[in-house]
């Protein structure tokens, strides 16, 4: 009796050492590295949920890849919502600092981004609550990059960084 208590103190000791460092390492790669999101809504079809409320893409998100604010035009990101900092939105990058962009129904019809500024549309611009709606969104407010699908296995893919033809910028800072 007293060798099967040994056994289950020794296994419960290495349980809780181990458990005592895999959370840590688990939630800092979670928060520093990498995490996975379900995207929810119409606004970034088709690139993401193409089959609208029937099915939800899992996204890669990517912290690592913003954390010097390096993006491009054309990559998806997520972003702390503007309007609502408890809520993390997915959009696509349109135009980096100091590009003039053609808006789609905001209150001026073309807009420079202003230093340290990104400006974000979804893809579905009749169904998307973007910068046309609140303006530029601060550098500051990047959460991740969205890299991958994982799930459906059946769109499994690289998410790639294209912006799309409607959206050319009308002037590009000299870079």
């Amino acid at each position: 009796m007293a060798q099967s208590q040994g056994w289950v103190r020794r296994y419960a000791k290495a349980f809780c050492k181990g458990f005592f460092v895999a959370v840590p390492v688990a939630v800092t790669f979670l928060d520093r590295v990498a995490c996975v999101a379900r995207v929810e809504g119409a606004s970034m079809q088709p690139s993401l949920n193409p089959g609208g409320s029937q099915s939800s893409d899992v996204v890669l998100l990517n912290h690592w890849k913003v954390r010097n604010f390096e993006v491009q035009r054309g990559d998806i990101v997520s972003l702390v919502s503007p309007k609502n900092p408890e809520q993390k939105i997915i959009k696509r990058v349109i135009a980096l600092e100091g590009d003039i962009v053609k808006t789609i129904g905001h209150k001026n019809r073309y807009v420079k981004v202003p230093r340290g500024h990104i400006w974000v549309e979804g893809d579905h611009h009749g169904h998307s609550f973007d910068s046309n709606s609140f303006g530029p969104v601060s550098l500051g407010l990047l959460h991740a990059h969205a890299t991958h699908i994982l799930w459906p296995p059946e769109r499994w893919q690289k998410l790639e960084s294209v912006l799309p033809p409607e959206r050319l910028l009308v002037q590009r800072e000299e870079e």
